[in-house]
């Protein structure tokens, strides 16, 4: 079954409402930190806080969802404000003297942990262009310039990190170009950069190139240096939700490029593929892990159902749904908008459970941790509710 235009319209002021009279107040503005600056996003199921940590991804992504909301949504003062409290805490606390981001710190922003990666730059660049487009303030937008030069010479390979693994089975991941997608997506978006169309475009290649598998119909997550599938545990293992996040940055891109034809196609068979090896069709949701030759996974996790890989899906059906018109991704969209929703949602408190059991029992109840926080859920509300307004 299709969607008409009214019901088009009835999800389009569900995610709206969602939004703005759920999972927005859920987070804001409690979580704002007068004192340190930043936010406190460790919370509990009922918006108590757990731990006054801070992790460096989700106070950028919190930096731009706010900014995002305020210049799109509508000119609070207590969303700007509360995004001036994000960007003003990563620039004073969030990189050590050579330049490098953290990824956790205390409250007081005192560094507790670097990782080898640079995905804390990538939020930085995402919260610091939305802050500069939403308050005019040039010199965030000549850092999150800066910073995605920096990631660019990570991509090149120019800055090395420090390595997780010795060189004995080198490998490349599908993260390193899907983030940078949507990072210079965000980045062209706001405030503009002419590095981002051509870059754009040689990591959408990238993917095509070594992680789509058409003969086998899927997509890896991380693949020899020449794309070849390493047969070993950790390198068979696929992420569907991640995957199907990938899919719909490259439908986006499609429709930056005039609906363009190749890059929908690209982005429908990604979630073609990932959607029929993720979806669970006994107990419904996305697995977290998949084995692509449907072995034993090494995880634990693998069968759970995670909050954000729901988001992506529910992004990615609605957007080809959108962008080709075909009646199997309306029908894909309504399994998984029913699901997540019926299940992940919190009707007591607002906001989303992170984690489930694979039956659909919660696993544990906290909406906010190290890598849960207001991003993902309210990312998908105000995405989906705009892609509406614009393609339908």
């Amino acid at each position: 079954m299709t969607y008409s235009q009214k019901e088009l319209d009835q999800l389009a002021d569900f995610y709206k409402n969602q939004l703005l009279q759920d999972t927005v107040p859920f987070w804001f503005p409690r979580s704002f930190d007068e004192e340190y600056g930043g936010y406190l996003l460790m919370r509990d199921r009922d918006g108590s806080i757990l731990d006054s940590d801070k992790a460096v991804w989700i106070q950028g992504r919190a930096c731009w969802l706010l900014a995002t909301l305020y210049e799109t949504v509508e000119k609070r003062e207590e969303w700007l404000h509360g995004a001036k409290l994000g960007y003003q805490f990563l620039c004073d606390h969030c990189f050590d003297e050579e330049g490098k981001m953290y990824f956790h710190l205390d409250r007081q922003g005192q560094p507790i942990r670097m990782r080898r990666y640079f995905f804390s730059e990538t939020f930085a660049v995402i919260a610091m262009a939305a802050y500069a487009k939403a308050s005019g303030d040039q010199q965030a937008a000549q850092k999150a310039r800066d910073i995605f030069g920096t990631c660019l010479q990570y991509a090149a390979g120019e800055i090395h990190g420090s390595p997780k693994f010795e060189n004995t089975r080198p490998s490349k991941s599908i993260g390193v170009p899907m983030i940078l997608i949507n990072t210079a997506q965000q980045l062209r978006e706001t405030i503009g950069d002419p590095r981002c169309d051509a870059a754009i475009l040689n990591w959408i290649h990238e993917i095509e190139t070594y992680f789509v598998k058409d003969d086998i119909r899927c997509v890896m997550e991380q693949v020899a240096e020449d794309g070849a599938i390493i047969d070993h545990l950790n390198e068979r293992m696929l992420n569907p939700g991640h995957a199907i996040e990938g899919a719909w940055f490259i439908l986006h891109e499609s429709m930056y490029r005039g609906n363009d034809p190749k890059l929908v196609d690209l982005g429908c068979r990604m979630l073609d593929y990932m959607w029929k090896r993720g979806w669970d069709e006994q107990h419904g949701g996305i697995f977290y892990f998949r084995d692509v030759y449907d072995r034993p996974v090494q995880e634990y996790w693998q069968d759970m159902k995670f909050w954000w890989p729901q988001n992506e899906a529910i992004i990615a059906t609605l957007l080809a749904f959108l962008l080709t018109k075909k009646e199997k991704y309306a029908e894909m969209h309504r399994k998984i908008h029913s699901y997540a929703y019926a299940h992940f949602h919190d009707a007591e408190h607002g906001e989303w459970y992170g984690y489930l059991h694979r039956d659909g029992r919660v696993s544990q109840p906290a909406k906010g941790n190290l890598f849960k926080g207001p991003f993902h859920l309210p990312r998908q509300e105000w995405y989906c509710w705009k892609a509406i307004e614009k393609l339908a």
